[in-house]
């Protein structure tokens, strides 16, 4: 169902992709939007057991596109690092491909958005204050993912 990388040889490892997805800041989730037209939106995000997990308003453009169609595609660039010749960048990228679900279970929610803030917040104590304070005002999305393919790119 889902294609081959045609550039085989800059092809990353599942365990390249997965650290790149556990460093990585931010990415861009692409949903099927309003009319067909893709809806691409940027996003922070951890990754955790094979899923990545977002927080989002409660309503909107990206939540109405979910429960239109779950599927979705995610991208993140790894950085990038200046080559020798002194103008080229060498980075590494990761796109997948998944279904999204918004998480109804408060236990659950509370834990994905525990993982969100630890990534972010430089403290636990931001996390937990953030949560008390804004978690019932977002929904939790988990985007669990189907096909992961990554790559090594020299950009000239």
């Amino acid at each position: 169902m889902f294609r081959d990388m045609r550039r085989f040889k800059q092809q990353l490892s599942e365990e390249e992709c997965e650290n790149i997805l556990r460093e990585g800041k931010r990415g861009v989730l692409a949903l099927s939007g309003d009319e067909g037209y893709p809806y691409a939106v940027p996003m922070d995000y951890v990754y955790d057991s094979g899923c990545l997990y977002f927080h989002s308003a409660l309503q909107g453009h990206k939540i109405d596109a979910i429960r239109s169609c779950d599927k979705a595609s995610f991208n993140v660039l790894g950085e990038p690092q200046a080559a020798d010749d002194g103008w080229s960048y060498f980075f590494d990228s990761v796109t997948l491909f998944g279904r999204v679900r918004i998480i109804t279970d408060e236990a659950q929610r509370t834990d994905k958005l525990r993982l969100l803030g630890n990534k972010y917040f430089p403290s636990e104590e931001m996390t937990e204050n953030d949560i008390q304070k804004n978690a019932a005002r977002c929904a939790v999305l988990e985007l669990k993912i189907e096909h992961m393919t990554g790559k090594h790119v020299h950009e000239r």
